[in-house]
């Protein structure tokens, strides 16, 4: 952790904070919008300070989360989960959408093998 500055450029901390696997990965997520600083859309190379709000969507996953700690430095998972308290909102919200996904049926999944034009068209929704 790198302690002696007071402020991290918000593309860095996201990748040390292990949201993204690469540092191009975060700024491209942080120019498209997929990541808010305190509710606000920010450039990559804003500073996040400590106590700072970030709401992340790295397309599977959405996350709202307290900056603790600044790093430039990308870490092993465990120091990188020290960078961060996710909020109890959050946590909540993803854990109801891991339930929809297991809950959740694929339509196709009632055929074996390659689709005929009947399961076609019952995929579908067609009424032929």
């Amino acid at each position: 952790m790198n302690a002696s500055s007071a402020a991290v450029r918000i593309d860095k901390w996201l990748w040390a904070a292990r949201f993204f696997k690469t540092r191009s990965l975060a700024t491209d997520a942080v120019d498209g919008g997929k990541v808010r600083l305190n509710g606000e859309r920010v450039k990559p190379a804003r500073s996040v300070k400590s106590g700072d709000t970030l709401d992340i969507d790295n397309g599977s996953t959405e996350w709202e989360v307290e900056v603790q700690a600044l790093s430039e430095t990308r870490g092993s998972a465990t120091v990188a989960q020290t960078l961060y308290a996710e909020t109890a909102q959050s946590i909540a919200r993803r854990q109801q959408k891991a339930e929809q996904r297991k809950l959740f049926q694929e339509p196709g999944e009632a055929i074996k093998g390659r689709p005929t034009k009947r399961d076609r068209r019952k995929l579908d929704g067609s009424s032929w």
